[in-house]
């Protein structure tokens, strides 16, 4: 079981609402330090362990910046993630530049960085010579094991995949990166994503150990890191369990004694890229209520909609909701909570037990640290909301909230005539 707890005292929400207006995202900076400290702390055994933090989860410079504080990298998939972590004062050594389709510009971003390019398809070494006139002297291969494994809910099949090299090309794929002069070389893989099964992940690892076996037996060359990706999941529910990080690292270093430290193979350091289960927990959308209706069902209709938060209507993901100064009431009522997209699926939760609400009530949606408000959007020229971060000495304004002068900046006042219709004929 896992007690939601909100990161304020009600009547400081409450103030906060009235002072600051909803719907906003706020983020416990002090439990995402704690967080990232303890999964430090789990993995010393490696040396060297990082994480490289999921840009993708919760892209905000000041949130990057906290995590470089705290050890941490960045994993990023795209030329302005690729940015952001710079920006936030990440060294490009500390990157891990993970992407699929990946356009020219990107790969010869992260080659002048220095980034980890982790490559996703055998083909993508000619790319990268290319372009950048030569592979660095690191590289990375993102690992597909095909129907070697079975993928889990959300992340699929990996036969089903488009991530991925090969399992019958990954050990040619670093033999033909040696014979470019590569000197450094890292596997990756990315099997399982939003996963409480602490044995999933586990064997994550025994797969990526015997593998790094395998590329030694067969090519002579030593895998110096594994990346285990992402994956490890939270307690969306609470009557779900988090997978706890001094346990999982202790199964982790079990298997690592008897397929490595045994075996006689070189060091290898561990690495992950989680994003959901450092900063997910620790982040709320407050939202008020704006009406409650009665039709054939009872909706409580909010001035958040899932362009604050779409992960309900995308996956039917469930996120637990707090009433501020009702947690103690029955929760007696039953209501669809929506937002006012004109969109049917614009809900945060369908026949979902509350206490009885009323207009004007606040509401903490949780767990929303990671791919909350970075899956936002504009449908409905919606604008999108402020980001605040609470730190021991104060609450911190990280993203101001979208005007509408933001969302037209990049409309032409006049329509511009690019070219003449008859010349493309």
């Amino acid at each position: 079981m896992t007690e939601k707890k909100l990161p304020l005292a009600d009547d400081s929400i409450r103030n906060l609402a009235e002072h600051l207006g909803t719907p906003f995202h706020i983020y416990d900076g002090r439990a995402i330090r704690a967080n990232a400290r303890a999964m430090r702390k789990a993995f010393s055994w490696s040396e060297g362990f990082i994480n490289y933090f999921a840009v993708k989860a919760l892209p905000n410079i000041s949130i990057l910046r906290l995590l470089a504080e705290e050890g941490f990298g960045a994993d990023c998939s795209s030329l302005p993630e690729l940015r952001l972590a710079t920006e936030a004062g990440i060294p490009g050594e500390r990157i891990m530049f993970t992407s699929n389709d990946t356009p020219d510009e990107e790969f010869a971003e992260a080659f002048r960085l220095g980034a980890i390019i982790n490559l996703d398809d055998i083909s993508h070494i000619d790319d990268v010579i290319r372009v950048c006139g030569k592979l660095p002297e690191t590289i990375s291969f993102r690992y597909n094991p095909g129907p070697g494994r079975t993928g889990n809910a959300i992340i699929g099949n990996p036969v089903e995949a488009k991530y991925g090299v090969r399992d019958d090309q990954i050990v040619q794929c670093f033999r033909l990166a040696s014979e470019h002069g590569v000197k450094h070389f890292m596997l990756h893989t990315m099997v399982a994503s939003n996963e409480l099964n602490e044995d999933y992940i586990t064997e994550t690892g025994r797969m990526l150990f015997s593998l790094v076996g395998r590329i030694k037996e067969e090519t002579g060359i030593s895998i110096e890191q594994i990346d285990m990706g992402g994956g490890i999941g939270i307690p969306y529910r609470p009557e779900d369990t988090a997978i706890s990080f001094s346990h999982l690292s202790s199964r982790l270093h079990d298997l690592y004694h008897e397929m490595i430290e045994e075996k006689g193979l070189n060091d290898v350091r561990l690495s992950f890229e989680c994003g959901r289960c450092i900063t997910g927990p620790y982040g709320w959308l407050i939202t008020r209520v704006r009406h409650i209706a009665h039709k054939y069902k009872d909706y409580a209709g909010l001035d958040a909609s899932m362009a604050d938060l779409m992960r309900p209507a995308l996956y039917g993901a469930y996120h637990h909701i707090s009433v501020i100064g009702k947690e103690g009431m029955e929760r007696d009522h039953i209501y669809d909570v929506t937002g006012s997209l004109c969109e049917n699926n614009d809900k945060f939760a369908v026949d979902r037990p509350l206490p009885e609400l009323g207009k004007g009530d606040i509401l903490a949606i949780h767990d929303t640290g990671a791919h909350g408000h970075s899956m936002g959007f504009n449908y409905n020229a919606k604008l999108r909301s402020a980001e605040y971060l609470i730190e021991d000495d104060g609450i911190y304004m990280i993203r101001r909230a979208e005007t509408y002068d933001d969302y037209v900046r990049t409309m032409l006042p006049e329509r511009k005539l690019m070219a003449e219709v008859g010349k493309w004929r």
